[in-house]
């Protein structure tokens, strides 16, 4: 078992903020993560909103931030924590490789997609569907794709893909979108991005991939059949804390804080898109990571007065 004081579950924007902050006020920690290093921003292909950044590349960021880790002598501990339980005053981590013994825990795990609940979802997840573009998008280069959703990410990734495929159907269920003006402007000067608004996708079509989706209208109540390879969903997003086995205040599924990032549970911090608040952003996920860190850095110096 591996002894820490504090462990930091999650190595995207806020999970790397606390750690440059732990580390400067010299308090041992971990950092966990189990994919990639960056979290979402390493899936995005267009950031305009970070302050300082012009690079506008979701990877290269990712990338620029891990290598500040490396710069501060910070690692990386690839390992994926399966649950977290109460011993006493301290927490239990039991990941795939080990055990960990923390006294503080920060937990940045971020959201997970949603799914669109139709039957074939799962069947052809990674064989016609996915939830990446950036990831994806190279595979279905001069073919026919549809995008689902109608909010910032669904349009952004319709803009990334239509300069690899050759048509691109964007679907929202309502007649509005839900994203920026500027990013609907953009999507709707596209030739190629074909709008399909106040429709749903009622059926999956396929044998061993993907081969069309059959839509239907909410206003026309007709339905039409599309002939595509991929279908991209961005339907939102739910937080992610499953591996958390006890009791934790929650508020609209999300883990509620204080302005400190701590949860109802002390020395159980939830920092980034996983905690209840108004924006989900990287510059919001930077702050929490920061003020959480700090506030562990005055827990213990109130503990260490109190012991002398």
């Amino acid at each position: 078992m591996i002894d820490k004081e504090v462990s930091i579950i999650g190595a995207g924007p806020s999970g790397i903020s606390a750690a440059l902050y732990l580390k400067r006020a010299g308090i041992p920690f971990l950092l966990f993560e189990k994919n990639i290093p960056g979290g979402k921003i390493a899936f995005t292909s267009y950031i305009d909103n970070y302050p300082g950044y012009k690079n506008r590349d979701g990877v290269e960021l990712a990338l620029q931030m891990q290598e500040q880790l490396a710069e501060n002598e910070i690692e990386i501990t690839f390992d994926s924590i399966e649950n977290i339980t109460k011993e006493n005053e301290r927490f239990l981590l039991k990941g795939n490789k080990e055990t960990y013994l923390s006294k503080y825990i920060l937990l940045a795990t971020g959201t997970k997609e949603k799914r669109i609940g139709l039957q074939g979802e799962e069947r052809f997840y990674g064989k016609g569907i996915s939830y990446c573009a950036l990831c994806d998008g190279a595979l279905y280069k001069n073919k026919e794709v549809a995008v689902l959703g109608g909010g910032n990410s669904a349009l952004e990734e319709s803009l990334y893909l239509s300069s690899i495929v050759s048509k691109v159907y964007l679907i929202h269920r309502r007649e509005e979108f839900r994203a920026e003006e500027e990013l609907i402007k953009k999507v709707k000067q596209k030739e190629n991005i074909v709008l399909y608004t106040s429709y749903q996708i009622e059926k999956l079509y396929g044998t061993k991939f993907l081969e069309g989706i059959e839509v239907v209208s909410s206003l026309k109540e007709e339905k039409e059949f599309l002939p595509i390879s991929g279908l991209f969903v961005y339907i939102g997003f739910e937080p992610s804390f499953d591996i958390v086995s006890f009791p934790i205040e929650t508020e609209d599924g999300y883990i509620k804080t204080d302005e400190d990032m701590e949860t109802s549970v002390a020395r159980f911090f939830a920092i980034g898109d996983v905690r209840k608040k108004r924006l989900r952003q990287i510059v919001t996920a930077v702050s929490d990571g920061a003020i959480a860190a700090t506030k562990i850095g005055n827990l213990r110096n109130e503990e260490y007065k109190r012991e002398r």
